[in-house]
């Protein structure tokens, strides 16, 4: 089997040895989170040549960092952003059908504790006046869920709300408070591997456009006329380029971005997300598949919901200027599981049941609101010129509704370069969701077809399925041209997989693969063991020296124990 264009991404020499013969761009974009990479792709398919650009690796920075939800954004309701749930409804669901391998329906509920609370400060919520949301009755919840219901309803492919009061609630969740008088339920979805898709994402912009390129471990430095100076942070080189237009998409660093390019701007007001993975047993067992979405005492709204086999709690939200010192703190990880305690007091939670926590700033604009959970998660385009040269700022903006606001920054980028929109992309699938089966009949059955091709038993082609979509044909043709076998650390991976990622995905250190190219670090599965080994593995493959791979599994596990707070538990934990 050959392997196709959109399944590998140039090496990085590759990359770079483009990007001294290019000379100029249609466009330059800065920034390869969510934001970024979901307009490289726009912009490819529009025929453009864009080179895209990253101070770290493909999704990062914050984008690393999500709930992990592609939702419809039902508490924009009480602010009043109609237009915000109409277009992240409709975005949530063309997302579950372009990348059904990653985005899947998520039940949600809602509990209850009070049959007309919080009338009067949603009222005032929606007049734009200051109000705290510390209780949301049936009346406020169920008005909510049939506006939401109607609001979704463009392209919908979920069922739409229900009610229970009283005894059926209690009885479904018998370990919730029980003072809570009734739960909702509506769906939302989420997403398993964000930063896979947003690698895809960009698989998908070079195959569209091959003289379109990425290039990670790049910052600009300055822009003069219309060339702009890059270095790469690995060696020092330095490039000049040209451009007809650049995009700032650099998230919670866009104004530091635009100082370098000599623009004065103050765009970013970021407030930091903090997330726990949790391994409770007994929470897991009766949430069955659901999520809980509550709200808290001091008007915050909090979640919980299975994850890898493992539980993830958020969302902290608080001012944070600076995002290259965010961390997840104890006291953060303390009012996540306090909360939680609160709805669930029959069990116990404490520090022992974290696995794995992370945290991000979110590229929210800059104001004076005393309350960060009532800034706008829309998003706002900035125009600026240095020059002649038009640069525009992107500025908010989330997982759910990036391929829209692609949308919206392609228009304008095509309206100053004088050329016509080629094509939507609402409904072109993305990456490994290309040709994915549509129920799961069809998927036992796809599945059982790729181990019988490769020689596979059912289990390992489960695995590729659940890890790369459709493309995981590909990874399973590269595993079968050699010998391969499983790690000695995790067994459900292959040494030959491992390779395919280092080799066909961009990979420049250790901690883009354990981080973002996989889900072992997230999963809670990550031991210094794990570390070692795979770093022998993609070391030689990569031209590292002893020196520089031990040096790679020192920078990887600090990162793990320091910004992550990885327990420095022996063993690997079994999902």
């Amino acid at each position: 089997m050959t392997t196709s264009p959109t399944d590998v991404l140039p090496t990085r020499p590759e990359a770079l040895s483009a990007l001294r013969e290019a000379g100029s761009y249609d466009v330059i974009i800065i920034g390869a989170g969510i934001n970024g990479v979901g307009l490289f792709r726009e912009l490819c398919l529009q025929g453009l040549k864009t080179l895209i650009i990253d101070r770290k690796d493909f999704c990062a920075g914050a984008s690393s960092a999500p709930s992990r939800l592609i939702h419809g954004g039902i508490k924009y309701l009480e602010t009043g952003e109609f237009r915000l749930v109409a277009q992240s409804t409709l975005e949530r669901n063309l997302l579950l059908r372009n990348a059904p391998h990653y985005v899947t329906p998520l039940p949600t509920v809602l509990p209850i504790h009070s049959w007309f609370g919080g009338i009067l400060p949603s009222l005032k919520r929606f007049l734009k006046l200051k109000a705290k949301m510390t209780d949301r009755g049936v009346f406020v919840i169920e008005l909510g869920l049939q506006i939401y219901d109607f609001l979704g309803r463009r392209a919908r492919v979920m069922p739409r709300h229900e009610l229970r009061v009283g005894r059926a609630a209690h009885a479904r969740w018998p370990s919730m408070d029980p003072k809570i008088v009734a739960t909702g339920l509506y769906y939302d979805a989420a997403i398993s591997q964000p930063e896979r898709l947003g690698m895809e994402i960009v698989k998908d912009g070079l195959a569209a456009e091959p003289k379109s390129n990425a290039v990670t471990y790049m910052v600009a430095k300055s822009l003069n006329a219309n060339q702009i100076e890059l270095r790469d942070t690995e060696t020092s080189e330095r490039f000049t380029v040209k451009a007809n237009l650049v995009v700032n998409a650099g998230g919670a660093w866009i104004d530091r971005i635009n100082h370098d390019l000599g623009l004065d701007t103050h765009y970013i007001g970021g407030t930091q997300g903090s997330h726990l993975v949790l391994r409770h047993p007994e929470l897991l067992r009766e949430l069955d598949g659901h999520m809980v979405y509550f709200g808290t005492p001091d008007g915050r709204i909090c979640l919980a919901y299975p994850f890898l086999g493992n539980i993830l709690i958020g969302s902290t939200d608080i001012r944070n200027d600076n995002p290259d010192e965010a961390l997840c703190s104890d006291t953060e990880q303390d009012y996540m599981l306090s909360m939680l305690s609160g709805l669930f007091p029959k069990m116990r939670f404490d520090a022992d049941d974290v696995l794995y926590r992370y945290c991000g700033v979110r590229p929210l604009p800059a104001t004076n609101a005393d309350d960060p959970g009532a800034i706008s998660r829309d998003h706002i385009i900035h125009t600026d010129r240095a020059g002649l040269l038009p640069v525009l700022s992107l500025v908010g903006g989330k997982w759910t509704t990036f391929r829209g606001l692609a949308e919206e920054v392609g228009d304008i980028a095509l309206h100053h370069l004088g050329k016509a929109r080629r094509c939507s992309t609402r409904k072109i699938a993305i990456g490994g969701g290309k040709g994915f089966p549509e129920s799961q009949t069809a998927l036992k059955l796809y599945t059982a077809n790729l181990g019988a091709s490769f020689g596979i038993d059912t289990a390992r082609a489960g695995a590729l399925v659940s890890r790369y979509g459709t493309a995981g044909q590909s990874v399973a043709a590269y595993c079968a041209q050699d010998a391969d076998r499983a790690l000695d650390t995790l067994a459900d991976y292959t040494r030959r997989e491992i390779a395919y990622i280092a080799t066909h995905e961009m990979t420049v250190h250790l901690s883009d693969l354990l981080y973002r190219r996989t889900s072992i670090a997230l999963s809670g599965r990550l031991t210094r063991a794990v570390v070692e080994e795979i770093a022998g593995i993609i070391g030689p493959l990569l031209g590292w020296s002893a020196e520089q791979t031990a040096l790679e599994c020192s920078d990887s596990w600090a990162e793990a124990v320091e910004a992550h707070h990885v327990p420095l538990s022996p063993e690997p934990v079994t999902v």
